[in-house]
C-alpha cells in the first residue's frame, strides 16, 4: 500500500515539484520512497512495505528501463500471474506484485487491469510510444485522480499532491458542492477542485499526444439464479467467503482486523483468525459496540484493544479529517473510522474489514423498501401521484407516514439514489447563495438504472449503491482515513470472485427472516454466536443528533453558519432556521446540518487557512 503521483512532461525544476507533490502524501507511505525523471515523465512513490520488503521498491522497471510503473494497492493473485508470464518468457527480478504488473502490460497492453484479482491503482509510462497509461480497480478501492494542466497530465493518489504542481489554479466547483447537498459525498468526475477528475473505478486511462482517454474494461453485471438451492448457496458463500479472507491475507506483515458488533467484521475476523481485533466506541451506551467486540473476541480467541471516543476528541479532529478526506464528506462516522485507524496502527500496518458487504449480499435495511410498498404500489401511477403530492403540499414535515407516502408515490428510478439523501433539488436551491448548472440527481443516476431494468427494484438498489455509495462514501473514507495513518485496509467481500457469487443471489434469499443479506447470515452462523449473525444492520451510530442540541456544538456551528465564508455560498438566514430547528426539537436536521457544516470546515481548511498542515 503507498502513495503515487506525477506529471507527464518536463519542468524546469521537475525534482523539487515531484518532491514536493511527494511530501504531501508522506503518510501513505512512510517507510521509503523513489523517483523517476525524465524530460518526458516525473513519477513519484512514497512506499508502505507490505510484501517483498527487501525488493518491492519504486518505481520499478522492465528489464531494458523502457517501461516504469508506480503502483497503490495489493495484486492478490500476483503469484499465479507470475508463473503464467514466466511461462511465456518473462524473467523476474524480485517477488513483487509490482514487477507482475510491468511484466503483464508488456504482455497484455491495455488489457492488463482484467487479468488483475485486487485492490489498485497505477500509473505507467511506455517510453517506446510515449504513452502514460493506468487503472482503477473494478469496485473503487483504491483512489485515482489527474488534472490536465498547460498540456500535461498530471495525477496522484490524493488531491494535495496535484495541488503541489505550477500552474493548477485552485478553485472550488460549485456544481460539485450542489449535488453534495443531495448526496452528502462528492459525486460528480469532477471534483470539488475545478478542473481536477477522479478516475471511475474498473476504467483505465490513457495519455497520448496531449489527449486522455478513458475506458470501461469490466462492467458489473447480474445473472440471478431463481433455481437454486438454498443450503446450497450458502455452502457456496461460506467456501467463497473463505477462500477470498485467505487471499487477502497474503502479507510479509501481521494482519489485523477492525471489529463492530455486526456481522460483516464479525465474520471476517473470525474465519481470518487474526491475532488482533480493534474496535472504537462513544460513551454512551447506545453508540457504544466495544464490549459486544471484546465478548466476540473472548469467544474466538483473539485479543481486542478499544478506544472509547470522547465528544471533545470527535469535535477537535474534524479539521484534521476534511484535509485527509481532500474532498467534504459529511458522514459522521469517518471519525469513528480514524479513530479505530489509527489505534489499530499502534500494533499493526494491515487490517481487513467489512466493506462492500452490504452492496453484495442486499444488506442495508432501506432494501426492504420495495417490500414495503408493494401494497401501496398497486394503486393506480396516477392516485399514487396524487397522495403523494398531497404529503409533499399538506402534511407538516417529519410527520408519521408522510414520507411513505411520498416515496411509495414514485418509482424506485425516481425515489433512490443511494444510501444517503439529505436535501432534495428544491432545498438546495432554498439555500444556496447563487444559482449553478447541477443536474438534477436523477439524471446522475438514469444511466445506471438503465444497465439494470431487468432485475427487481431491491437489486436495482444495491447497483445504485455499488456505483454511488460505496465508491463515494463507504470506501473514500477506508481508504483515507487508513492511510492517514499509514495503515493498509484489505476488504475481502469487495473481490470480484466474491462478486461472482453474489451476483446471483435472488432477492428472496438476500431479504427472509425478517432481515437483511440473509443467506451471507446463514453462512456467518457457522462461525459466529446466532445473535451477532442476525444483529440488525446499524451502521456506525454517532450521537450528532444529541450534540447539536447542547449549547457549546449548536454555538460553534453557528458560529461557522454566519462566517464570511458561509455568506460567500448560501443564504445564511436559512442555515441558521435550520440549526434552530433542530436544537428546538421541531425537526431533526441533524444530517443536513452535518452536510453544511463539514463543507464549511474543508473550505476554511483549503481555501482560508493556506498550506495548513496536520
Amino acid at each position: 500500500m503507498c502513495g503515487i503521483c506525477g506529471f507527464t512532461g518536463n519542468l524546469p525544476d521537475s525534482k523539487e515539484v515531484l518532491t514536493r507533490m511527494m511530501d504531501r502524501i508522506k503518510h501513505r507511505g512512510p517507510d521509503s520512497a523513489g523517483q523517476f525523471i525524465t524530460d518526458k515523465a516525473a513519477w513519484g512513490f512514497r512506499r508502505l512495505s507490505i510484501i517483498d520488503l527487501d525488493h518491492g521498491s519504486q518505481p520499478m522497471f522492465n528489464e531494458d528501463n523502457s517501461i516504469v510503473i508506480v503502483f497503490n494497492g495489493e495484486i492478490y493473485n500476483y503469484k499465479t500471474l507470475r508463473q503464467d508470464l514466466i511461462a511465456k518468457g518473462h524473467v523476474f527480478r524480485n517477488n513483487s506484485d509490482t514487477e507482475v504488473l510491468v511484466h503483464g502490460y508488456e504482455e497484455y497492453g491495455t488489457d492488463l487491469p482484467k487479468y488483475c484479482r485486487g485492490m489498485f491503482a497505477f500509473m505507467i509510462y511506455d517510453a517506446n510510444k510515449d504513452i502514460a497509461f493506468g487503472a482503477r480497480d473494478y469496485f473503487g478501492i483504491k483512489p485515482f485522480y489527474y488534472s490536465l494542466v498547460n498540456g500535461n497530465l498530471v495525477f496522484g493518489s490524493e488531491i494535495k499532491s496535484i495541488l503541489e504542481y505550477p500552474g493548477y489554479e485552485k478553485k472550488v466547483n460549485t456544481e460539485a458542492l450542489e449535488e453534495y447537498l443531495t448526496f452528502q459525498y462528492s459525486v460528480l468526475p469532477e471534483t470539488f477542485f475545478k478542473g481536477i477528475f477522479k478516475l471511475p473505478p474498473a476504467h483505465s486511462i490513457l495519455f497520448k499526444d496531449g489527449e486522455v482517454d478513458i475506458q470501461r474494461y469490466w462492467e458489473p453485471d447480474y445473472d440471478i439464479d431463481e433455481n437454486v438451492d438454498f443450503d446450497e448457496l450458502v455452502d457456496k458463500i461460506d467456501a467463497q467467503m473463505a477462500e477470498s479472507v485467505e487471499t487477502h491475507m497474503i502479507s510479509d506483515v501481521e494482519v489485523g482486523s477492525l471489529l463492530s458488533s455486526g456481522i460483516d467484521s464479525s465474520y471476517i475476523a473470525t474465519i481470518s483468525k487474526a491475532d488482533k481485533t480493534f474496535t472504537v466506541g462513544f460513551d454512551y451506551d447506545k453508540f457504544n459496540e466495544i464490549s459486544y467486540a471484546k465478548d466476540l473476541s473472548e469467544k474466538i480467541g483473539t485479543q481486542n484493544f478499544s478506544k472509547l471516543i470522547t465528544e471533545e476528541e470527535y469535535w477537535s479532529v474534524l479539521p484534521e479529517i476534511q484535509y485527509y478526506m481532500d474532498e467534504p464528506l459529511a458522514d459522521a462516522s469517518c471519525v469513528a473510522l480514524y479513530f479505530v485507524d489509527q489505534t489499530a496502527a499502534e500494533h499493526v500496518k494491515v487490517v481487513l474489514s467489512g466493506e462492500g458487504a452490504d452492496e453484495f449480499f442486499g444488506g442495508y435495511n432501506i432494501y426492504h423498501e420495495p417490500v414495503s410498498l408493494k401494497g401501496y404500489q398497486r394503486l393506480p401511477r396516477v392516485l399514487r401521484r396524487m397522495i403523494g403530492k398531497f404529503a409533499e403540499t399538506v402534511l407538516p414535515e417529519g410527520m408519521r407516514g408522510r414520507s411513505f407516502l411520498m416515496r411509495g408515490a414514485l418509482d424506485v428510478e425516481h425515489r433512490f439514489i443511494g444510501n444517503a439523501k439529505r436535501f432534495s433539488v428544491k432545498e438546495r436551491k432554498r439555500i444556496l447563495k447563487n444559482a449553478t448548472q447541477a443536474k438534477s440527481p436523477w439524471k446522475l443516476t438514469k444511466p445506471f438504472y438503465d444497465k439494470v431494468k431487468h432485475v427487481d427494484d431491491t437489486t436495482k438498489m444495491q447497483y445504485i449503491d455499488m456505483n454511488f455509495w460505496l465508491v463515494g462514501d463507504i470506501l473514500l473514507k477506508a481508504d483515507k482515513m487508513s492511510m492517514r495513518h499509514s495503515l493498509e485496509t484489505r476488504v475481502p467481500f469487495l473481490d470480484k470472485e466474491v462478486y461472482k457469487l453474489s451476483k446471483t443471489i435472488p432477492t428472496r434469499y438476500k431479504l427472509a427472516g425478517g432481515t437483511t443479506k440473509y443467506a451471507l447470515r446463514k453462512a456467518a452462523e457457522r462461525h459466529i454466536p446466532e445473535a451477532t449473525a442476525m444483529k440488525k444492520k446499524l451502521g456506525f451510530p454517532v450521537p450528532i443528533t444529541l450534540w447539536l442540541k447542547e449549547d457549546k456544538y449548536y454555538n460553534q456551528v453557528k458560529e461557522a453558519f454566519t462566517s464570511p465564508a458561509a455568506k460567500t455560498f448560501f443564504n445564511t438566514d436559512e442555515l441558521v432556521k435550520m440549526l434552530d430547528q433542530h436544537k428546538n426539537g421541531k425537526l431533526d436536521n441533524s444530517k443536513k446540518i452535518w452536510v453544511v457544516y463539514m463543507f464549511l470546515m474543508w473550505y476554511d481548511v483549503y481555501f482560508v487557512r493556506e498550506n495548513v498542515a496536520f
